[in-house]
């Protein structure tokens, strides 16, 4: 039987992928193994427990983000997990992409809670119409609509991880020397830029969208930054290539990962917030 501390970075990937939010995830699994304790009994199954009250204490917390996020100023991206974070707290990193978690917020909080249990983490409908209160029936139609949301905004190719990471290569090359036109040729010609200031931090006030336009500004941007003072190096954020720019006191400043399909970049996902960067620190 897997030990409470065994349990913790499961419990973290229910949580951080139904809120979008290292923070609150784990704020969500702290309060979780406090109520186990205070609850005083020894369930059969503490994985199974432990999971039930991880998933009801975010769907609350979801309810009551999700009002905030609908008067955030700009966009609202996830916070990032940037290289070994991922990695210790990521059992199934096809799901832990920004864009995977971007799409999840068309969902209501009890869509997004059945449609993570049974197709990410392979519950079954009668466990899942336990956890979220519901009957097997009602979790299957919750599920097909949850599916309605999330397919129409799914890329319908997908690359291997080495030619993600061969375009990501040439497209930091290409970024770090400034080279438009050849950047130009490595994005989508409907590339779109998504980005999270959150009102602390210069950011796009709404998606950039165009080949060209992103180029420029992506090229612009981080000249900008390294005039600052910034230091940037590529990184895997979320499971994605992407890249983080660090302050003089190895605080992150800007992490951005790329959503690259077909052997190009089709989406960057740029986060500036320093509230949702206090966790990225340079290693």
């Amino acid at each position: 039987m897997e030990t409470q501390e065994e349990l913790r970075p499961y419990l973290f990937a229910i949580a951080y992928r139904m809120l979008g939010s290292v923070a609150d995830a784990e704020d969500v699994v702290q309060d979780t193994f406090l109520r186990y304790h205070e609850a005083g009994v020894e369930p059969e199954s503490p994985k199974a427990y432990l999971a039930t009250v991880t998933t009801r204490l975010a769907i609350d917390r979801l309810r009551s983000a999700q009002a905030r996020r609908e008067v955030y100023p700009g966009e609202w991206l996830p916070e990032p997990i940037v290289d070994d974070e991922a990695s210790g707290h990521a059992e199934m990193a096809d799901s832990l992409s920004l864009a995977f978690l971007h799409l999840l917020e068309k969902l209501s909080p009890v869509e997004r809670a059945v449609f993570l249990l049974r197709e990410v983490f392979d519950y079954s409908y009668d466990e899942v119409a336990r956890i979220v209160g519901k009957t097997p029936q009602n979790c299957r139609q919750i599920l097909a609509r949850a599916h309605r949301h999330v397919d129409e905004g799914r890329r319908r190719f997908d690359v291997s991880r080495e030619e993600r990471e061969e375009v990501a290569r040439r497209f930091l090359v290409a970024w770090e020397e400034g080279r438009t036109e050849e950047l130009v040729e490595l994005l989508a010609a409907d590339v779109t830029i998504h980005g999270d200031g959150g009102g602390k931090a210069p950011s796009v006030p709404e998606p950039l969208v165009g080949a060209e336009r992103v180029a420029k500004a992506i090229v612009g941007w981080g000249q900008r930054a390294r005039e600052l003072g910034f230091v940037h190096r590529a990184a895997v954020v979320n499971g994605d290539p992407g890249f983080v720019f660090y302050g003089e006191d190895g605080r992150a400043v800007w992490v951005a990962a790329l959503e690259i399909v077909d052997g190009v970049v089709v989406a960057i996902r740029s986060v500036l917030n320093p509230d949702k960067l206090a966790h990225v620190r340079a290693g």
